[in-house]
């Protein structure tokens, strides 16, 4: 993959979150492509990959600045809320296996 394209970058990123993140709702898993978040996730955490190094503080902190409407707007709930555990360390492993692949 070459590190010099940031949008392909951006897009094989994505596809990986798409694939593999899910928000939790009510016993149902919303994958992150359907929710058409994935390209936003992955836009957010590319300067991890510019950097090679993976903050799971950081991934938090872009987790909690991503609002997500419920309700057609009623609401709005931070996607980390939305996002169980195990999923929030896939993602960490995820970055981290993404970039070694670089």
């Amino acid at each position: 993959m070459a590190t010099s394209n940031p949008t392909e970058v951006v897009e094989t990123l994505a596809a990986e979150i798409g694939d593999n993140i899910y928000m939790d709702i009510a016993k149902w898993h919303l994958y992150l492509a359907n929710a058409h978040l994935h390209t936003l996730l992955a836009e957010r955490l590319y300067p991890m990959v510019v950097e090679g190094k993976v903050d799971p503080d950081r991934i938090q902190e872009i987790l909690q600045s991503i609002p997500i409407k419920l309700g057609g707007g009623r609401r709005e709930i931070p996607l980390i809320d939305l996002l169980p555990m195990q999923c929030q360390v896939t993602l960490v492993d995820l970055l981290e296996d993404f970039i070694r692949r670089l």
